[in-house]
This record gives C-alpha cells, sequence and structure tokens, in this order.
C-alpha cells in the first residue's frame, strides 16, 4: 500500500512537467529531521508524553514558474521514524511506535538572484496534509489519521549550470494535533474520545537538486 502511494503521488507531481517544460522546475529533496518532544495531559489516567525520533525525510516537487522570481509548488515529503512513548492504559506503558509521515503540500516560493549570478535564495510557505500511519508494536494497534500541515523554508540554489543546481535549505513541517490518545490506547482503551492531542513539529537541515526545465 505504501509503495503504491508513493508511486501514485510521483505520477501526479510530474505527470505534467513535459507539457510545462517551459516553465517548470523538478526539485529533489534529502533532509535530517530533528527530534521533536510530544504530550498531552488529561487527567491522572490520560496522558502520555515522549519524542518523535529524529530521522532522514525524503521526497520531490514539481514547480510551475508562475513569476520569474515566483514559483507554485506541490510538493510530496516522506518520513519513516520510530517514536518511543509513555502511556498510561490499566498503569503506565511504554512503546516504542512505528511512525511514518506522508506530508502533501502545496505552496509559493520567492526566489532572490542577481542577473548573472550562481547564488539563488529563497524563502517558501506551504500548506496541505500529513498522511500518517502508526503502529503499537506491543498490541498490533494500527492507525492512519490525515492532519491539516503547513511549512516554511529558507534557503539558497547554487546552479553549477543552467539546468542543474545544488540546493542547501532550513524547513519546518507541522501537522496540526496530529499526535492522540486513539492511536496509542487502541479501541476501547483509556484516552478514547479525549480531545487532547499534541501538535507534531519536524525541523530539517538539508539540500538536494533542482532541475531548471526551460534551459536552453
Amino acid at each position: 500500500m505504501k509503495i503504491k502511494l508513493t508511486l501514485i503521488l510521483f505520477v501526479l507531481l510530474f505527470a505534467g512537467a513535459k507539457s510545462f517544460a517551459q516553465q517548470v522546475r523538478l526539485n529533489a529533496y534529502g533532509v535530517y529531521a530533528f527530534e521533536d518532544n510530544v504530550d498531552s495531559y488529561y487527567d491522572a489516567n490520560n496522558y502520555y508524553n515522549g519524542k518523535i525520533n529524529g530521522s532522514f525525510m525524503w521526497g520531490a516537487g514539481a514547480e510551475y514558474m508562475a513569476l520569474p522570481h515566483t514559483g507554485v509548488e506541490l510538493l510530496y515529503m516522506r518520513q519513516d521514524t520510530k517514536a518511543p512513548l509513555t502511556y498510561y492504559y490499566r498503569g503506565a506503558q511504554f512503546a516504542n511506535f512505528d511512525l511514518a509521515n506522508n506530508f502533501i503540500m502545496i505552496g509559493a516560493n520567492q526566489y532572490f538572484r542577481k542577473p548573472g549570478g550562481i547564488v539563488e535564495g529563497f524563502a517558501g510557505a506551504s500548506v496541505g496534509a500529513d498522511v500518517i500511519s502508526i503502529k503499537n508494536p506491543n498490541t498490533n494497534y494500527s492507525d492512519t489519521p490525515t492532519k491539516f500541515a503547513f511549512g516554511l523554508k529558507a534557503g539558497a540554489n547554487f546552479w553549477i549550470s543552467p539546468v542543474v543546481g545544488i540546493k542547501l535549505q532550513a524547513q519546518l513541517l507541522s501537522a496540526v494535533q496530529s499526535v492522540g490518545g486513539a492511536a496509542y490506547f487502541g479501541t476501547g482503551g483509556a484516552g478514547v474520545g479525549v480531545g487532547t492531542a499534541s501538535s507534531m513539529l519536524q525541523f530539517g537541515l538539508g539540500g538536494g537538486l533542482v532541475f531548471n526545465l526551460n534551459a536552453k
């Protein structure tokens, strides 16, 4: 299922690239996302705390240059990691959850470049959804919620040729109210129906490659 989802997303990202080749950039990303602490406390019998481990995040984007210095990007980012958490269910419990984030985003990027220069600064913002896959290995309970997400990024492209550039960037991806009790306690467990959740903040540093399809 995960492989099929990834293939579908890549098809959507690049299907229009050929027809809009004179106005499209293709972006490839590789980022290290740092660990993030998460916690929620409702009462003595409904709580959890822990962290989302840092891990590698990869992705790709198709970007339409609507203006000479402004692009609109459709972006997919994937992260596979672990989330060690302590939670309450008939006593304090611990589990090292399997967690996968699939960010599907659309955003705008603004570029800054001197005429003839090889360095191109940029800043961007995006909104979309995080399709989350989480599993408790102790109980085999799993869930796949979809949550609203937003992102910010800034960095620079270093053009080594008219066609190919090296990308360096810092980014922040957040899935709002993404870490909640039901995924941890399971159906019928403590916390089900309790509206407590923690937003995920994934700060990352990395880069990638950018391909300019309108270069001559």
